[in-house]
């Protein structure tokens, strides 16, 4: 963990404290700093930060409501599993408002926006030769900017909400990750997007968000224990080619 990580879970006083818990620890549950099965004392977390408990159990209670914790007759509350289904529906989601979101972006290309998603291309190459954490930051960041630059940053909020599952998935499979695959596949994105092309937008991002989780079953065969199954055999990711969409 880095010195610029910690920092950022350090809880700044002159803000709510509640927000502020259940903010770092959501990003400690997705980045696997706590991992599935942990423990959680509410009086601990409580001392740890030097504040009352009632900010801790109303940070928990969001946590619980998002799925990252659960509160378990007599063993106290323990990081959640990892939800397959949830992981599943939450690609499936995501991919439904993103997709949209390109087919706006598209019909008024804004060369102001591709120049920026071009510099932040440029960035994610950089971070190519560095830790892949760095990686998902700019991931992120790439496609809050369609979002925001659509009109759609409530949507994207949402999103957020939705992908805790399908986050904590990404940062299990850091060294499994084809960085330089991801980077072109955002590349055809913005090109589609500066072309015009409705449809070509609409597809590059299907496209996308389906290979994010293309090696979902041999993650879970290698941490099975992290990870919620269905009973039976486990319904695979989508990554059929993409027929239909509209002409552009």
């Amino acid at each position: 963990m880095t010195v610029e990580r910690k920092t950022q879970w350090l809880l700044n006083p002159a803000k709510p404290i509640t927000p502020q818990i259940a903010r770092i620890l959501r990003e400690r549950i997705i980045r696997n700093d706590l991992k599935p099965g942990d423990r959680l004392s509410e009086s601990e977390v409580a001392r740890g930060y030097d504040v009352s408990r009632q900010p801790v159990r109303e940070a928990f209670i969001r946590l619980a409501d998002q799925g990252l914790l659960a509160v378990l007759p007599q063993r106290g509350t323990i990081v959640s599993r990892i939800s397959y289904a949830a992981v599943l529906d939450a690609r499936f989601l995501r991919e439904a408002i993103e997709a949209d979101i390109a087919k706006i972006l598209a019909q008024t290309p804004d060369p102001a926006l591709i120049k920026d998603l071009r510099a932040q291309l440029a960035k994610q190459e950089a971070a190519t030769c560095g830790a892949p954490e760095a990686f998902i930051e700019l991931d992120e960041l790439f496609h809050r900017t369609l979002a925001d630059a659509a009109g759609k940053a409530g949507a994207w909020k949402q999103i957020e909400g939705l992908k805790s599952q399908m986050d904590r998935v990404r940062f299990l499979s850091l060294g499994q990750f084809p960085l330089r695959k991801l980077i072109a596949q955002h590349s055809e994105i913005v090109d589609q997007i500066e072309r015009g092309a409705i449809r070509g937008a609409n597809e590059a991002v299907r496209l996308h968000l389906r290979e994010v989780l293309s090696d979902l079953p041999q993650i879970v065969a290698a941490n099975t224990a992290y990870f919620e199954l269905p009973e039976g055999d486990l319904p695979l990711p989508v990554n059929a080619p993409i027929q239909g969409g509209e002409q552009g």
